[in-house]
């Protein structure tokens, strides 16, 4: 059997697919969803002869047909420090908790919290609780007790929903986002959210979202009333309130939650009471 010379003198001719990975390349760049046959008549369409084996086989070399799911980046988030608000309304905290029933339904809470006195100000519950019931609730407790300045809150999808940005640009509303991995820096809203873990969660089986409802309530408001808080003092928020009100009408320029600067102006006050009382009368 005799070997064609043209088979003997072949030499392999490396290819070059240059053009059409560059072409590749700007087009998946300018519009990331497109396939492969979308690329191809793009090409024919242009004037391109190249084959669709060829552009298929250099468009699965770049590993354009495993596409993956970009990740949403979030704006980057400037760390605060966790203030202590020194009156009602200055810093609310919002976050969210689920669990489920017996059934294996899923619910989720939604927890507001003042951080000025721990005062849990709602605790809605519901299988779905989408930015537009966020609003809702806070638009309830806007009625009820007044606007606050800031509203502290997580990455969480219902916040940074346009819709609740919107909302609190329309109302004046800060609204503060902590850094992502860090929930310390949101560390009242998060000591409560351990509370109502331990006590009432973890604790009781649940059969319908109305139990649900009545037995967080119930929570809520021992905890408002009755619960005595190591920070305020062994004293239950509402009672924290109404002692704060009242120093403040005793002492509205020195009453800011400061014991020491309290007591202090109390001396002073006292000091100047007694030589007003010991002052004499200059002669007629």
């Amino acid at each position: 059997m005799q070997l064609p010379r043209s088979t003997y003198q072949y030499t392999r001719k490396q290819k070059d697919d240059s053009a059409i990975e560059h072409a590749l390349t700007e087009v998946v760049a300018k519009h990331p969803s497109i396939g492969f046959w979308q690329c191809h008549h793009r090409f024919r369409n242009r004037g391109e002869q190249w084959n669709h084996k060829r552009v298929r086989r250099v468009y699965r070399k770049m590993h354009l047909n495993i596409r993956r799911r970009a990740k949403k980046r979030l704006p980057e988030r400037v760390k605060q420090p966790l203030t202590v608000p020194t009156a009602p309304n200055q810093m609310w905290s919002i976050d969210f908790m689920s669990d489920s029933l017996v059934d294996g339904r899923k619910f989720r809470l939604l927890n507001v919290l003042d951080d000025f006195n721990r005062e849990s100000l709602a605790i809605e519950v519901d299988t779905s609780l989408p930015s537009l019931r966020v609003i809702r609730v806070l638009e309830q407790l806007i009625s009820k007790r007044g606007k606050p300045a800031n509203i502290r809150v997580d990455n969480g999808p219902e916040f940074i929903s346009h819709k609740l940005e919107q909302w609190c640009e329309a109302n004046k509303i800060t609204l503060q986002f902590i850094q992502p991995g860090r929930p310390m820096q949101n560390a009242y809203i998060e000591r409560k959210n351990g509370s109502i873990r331990r006590e009432l969660l973890n604790a009781y089986l649940f059969y319908s979202l109305n139990e649900v409802r009545v037995m967080c309530e119930e929570w809520r408001a021992d905890y408002n009333t009755e619960r005595p808080h190591k920070s305020l003092g062994y004293l239950s928020p509402l009672r924290y309130t109404s002692q704060w009100q009242k120093e403040q009408q005793l002492y509205p320029q020195t009453a800011n939650g400061n014991p020491f600067q309290i007591e202090e102006s109390r001396l002073v006050d006292k000091a100047v009471g007694d030589n007003r009382t010991n002052k004499t009368l200059p002669p007629n």
